[in-house]
């Protein structure tokens, strides 16, 4: 059976084999609202816009354990990826209101985490600023779903439109080019594990503009088009292919032993050697 819903502005599909009970919807649902009342930075309701113009809240549960992470991800990208990148996407027109209009690139502040600054209970923005936690924050929300249906039996497939994680079984995945929706460059399986993928064709706007910034300038990402990444839970899957659009990108995935392919602007293929799926190109 497959549920399926909007959240957190993309398509979800929860496929299993016996149909979810209302229950079970509502607790997946709750997750998710939860999620994205704290972390939205298009909702005026949120955690992240209440820290706009700085302050302190109580810290959501999911705090340290996102913003540790993009800890790794600034110091294996030389500051690429960013956690207050918010106003550089902004900048560039992908903000609240959706207006995608094009201003001057903005770069996030190179010392964020003097700015911004957590601990287990507490959440500081100690001047203004717009947290973003799109490099890993829906593989983050995959793996919460994921914790909310594991007591199911039999398969379980959570796809939010990109962000894959396949539980007590196994599924066929294509790796969709960036260039043409229709085609795949290649497949593999994936079981028990989660895959997670980015590419420069998603959240597309203006002439060269999509949601993949290199923080230190404020502007889109050139060299590689789409990336790939295979690991035991989402949120290092997503943290991953974002990595992979940057130099540090396949060392993190070495130490994290994840799996992963990526794809550079003009069509060549790089891949980890543990990847164990086939490549068409």
């Amino acid at each position: 059976m497959t549920w399926r819903f909007d959240a957190i502005g993309t398509r979800w599909e929860i496929e299993t084999d016996q149909p979810l009970s209302s229950q079970l919807q509502g607790r997946v649902t709750a997750t998710v609202e939860r999620f994205d009342r704290e972390w939205s930075r298009f909702r005026a309701d949120s955690v992240v816009s209440s820290l706009r113009r700085g302050g302190t809240v109580d810290a959501p549960p999911d705090a340290g354990v996102m913003l540790d992470g993009y800890r790794e991800l600034s110091r294996v990208t030389d500051g690429a990826v960013n956690p207050l990148i918010g106003l550089g996407l902004e900048a560039l027109g992908y903000d609240a209101a959706m207006s995608l209009q094009s201003g001057r690139p903005e770069s996030a502040p190179a010392d964020w985490e003097s700015i911004l600054t957590w601990t287990p209970t507490t959440l500081t923005m100690h001047r203004p600023g717009v947290i973003d936690v799109g490099a890993l924050g829906k593989g983050r929300l995959v793996d919460l779903v994921a914790a909310e249906l594991r007591d199911l039996p039999g398969r379980t497939i959570i796809d939010a439109s990109g962000d894959l994680l396949v539980r007590g079984g196994a599924a066929l995945v294509a790796l969709e080019h960036p260039y043409d929706p229709t085609s795949a460059i290649g497949v593999v399986e994936v079981a028990g594990r989660a895959l997670c993928a980015s590419a420069v064709n998603r959240r597309v706007w203006g002439d060269g503009l999509h949601h993949v910034l290199d923080a230190r300038t404020g502007v889109p990402v050139r060299t590689w088009a789409a990336t790939w990444a295979i690991a035991d839970d989402a949120i290092r899957a997503d943290a991953v292919a974002t990595a992979l659009f940057f130099d540090g990108g396949p060392g993190l995935a070495g130490a994290w032993g994840v799996d992963w392919v990526r794809m550079t602007t003009d069509g060549r293929v790089e891949r980890s050697a543990a990847f164990a799926g086939e490549l068409f190109t």
